[in-house]
């Protein structure tokens, strides 16, 4: 039993350290995430690719289930990548941004968040983005 115990540990290290949450220009990830408040509870994917070691890209899409008048969200996003900078360790990064985009009552919709992200192995981790919108949920590495 002693010995499974031992096994475990070292394989949850060797998970953790080959595991990078941002890698600068390239760099994809897609995240899966449930939105907890803000515009109403959905569900939300986004896309994001590095442009170099500060800034990623992307798009995204929210679909909500109790709001009748704003039923989707479909918006560009940016990110300031701080984890390489503050020198955090690779699994955790901290990431301001903020996303522009079109709202299904054919209103504009503007939010801002900051989010952290930990990755457990080389391609799966969790996040979070808290803002004017809250949403947690994976974010898988491409």
């Amino acid at each position: 039993m002693k010995f499974l115990k031992v096994l475990l540990i070292i394989l949850l290290f060797s998970m953790t350290s080959f595991a990078q949450s941002y890698d600068g220009k390239g760099d994809s990830k897609i995240n899966l995430g449930y939105d907890i408040y803000g515009r109403g509870n959905g569900i939300k994917a986004t896309f994001d690719i590095g442009l170099c070691e500060l800034f990623s890209i992307g798009a995204g899409a929210t679909y909500y289930f109790d709001d009748d008048v704003n039923n989707y969200y479909l918006f560009a996003r940016t990110a300031i990548h701080l984890g390489l900078i503050l020198d955090f360790p690779e699994q955790l990064d901290i990431y301001p941004g903020i996303n522009l985009g079109y709202l299904s009552s054919n209103d504009i919709g503007l939010t801002g968040y900051l989010g952290i992200r930990y990755f457990f192995s080389d391609k799966i981790g969790i996040f979070a983005e808290i803002g004017n919108i809250g949403t947690v949920g994976v974010s898988i590495a491409l």
